[in-house]
């Protein structure tokens, strides 16, 4: 059997909002991975003096991460570019789409001819009443990126249409961010659709089926996330304020990476 050959990228940015920082894919030193550091591990392996760095700080809606991140990556003339952004939008109450979209359109257009190749995403979604209240601005957001990816010669991974990312046991407990094996599986995807050899070729399968969780589990449950996590982000919306405010990115230099390559 011949072998497919390797992609010809040593050096990969990657941009956008908690996603793409990594949360929930927490490490034993209580920093976050995610699939951007597990695919720039990956990567590495195959590519010697291969160079990283993410951008992306948790909470970033999409203006900010034009703003402050953008044109830092476009900088860098990095070999491949991820940018997923916009969602954080959609989820507030009141979201202009059209300036949304705009603003989706100038980052792609700044960072597309600045890299070898662009990746886009359409984003997972958690089944339940939050997706369905959303869906209508997620799939309008991931329309655009179809046609941005079209116009600029981007690649588009889908992860919104994988079974696997969108059953509640790929996300953490906050119900807003993925698990390790979540954040393994867009490693995956973002792996394969860059034209690497699969690792996982099953990446996007629904999960093995399980017994429900009881009517007492689930209830507690619903407490917990309301208490640890749903209030508090009520109460940023209400005061201005966000999970990313003062916080800088965790590889902000496009440098030689050292990390997990699995």
């Amino acid at each position: 059997m011949q072998t497919k050959p390797t992609p010809p990228y040593d050096s990969l940015v990657a941009v956008g909002d908690s996603f793409t920082e990594g949360m929930s894919d927490l490490l034993p030193d209580g920093s976050y991975r995610g699939w951007a550091d597990l695919l720039a591990g990956r990567m590495s392996a195959r590519a010697p003096g291969f160079r990283y760095a993410n951008l992306a700080v948790r909470g970033k809606l999409i203006g900010q991460i034009v703003e402050e991140q953008v044109d830092v990556a476009a900088g860098m003339g990095a070999d491949v570019v991820t940018l997923v952004g916009g969602l954080n939008d959609t989820l507030r109450p009141k979201c202009d789409m059209v300036r949304v979209k705009d603003l989706l359109t100038e980052a792609v257009e700044r960072l597309s001819p600045a890299c070898k190749q662009l990746v886009l995403m359409r984003s997972p979604g958690r089944q339940g009443p939050v997706l369905e209240r959303f869906r209508p601005r997620m799939e309008e957001l991931f329309a655009c990126v179809d046609d941005l990816a079209a116009k600029h010669d981007a690649l588009v991974v889908d992860l919104y249409g994988a079974p696997s990312l969108a059953d509640p046991r790929s996300w953490d407990v906050d119900r807003l961010h993925l698990t390790a094996d979540g954040h393994r599986r867009v490693a995956e995807a973002v792996w394969q659709t860059l034209d690497y050899s699969p690792e996982d070729p099953t990446w996007h399968t629904p999960l093995p089926p399980t017994p429900p969780p009881t009517w007492p589990a689930r209830r507690l449950a619903d407490a917990r996330f309301t208490r640890q996590y749903l209030l508090p982000w009520i109460a940023r919306r209400l005061t201005g304020r966000s999970s990313g405010d003062g916080r800088t990115p965790k590889h902000p230099e496009l440098l030689p990476y050292e990390g997990p390559a699995t």
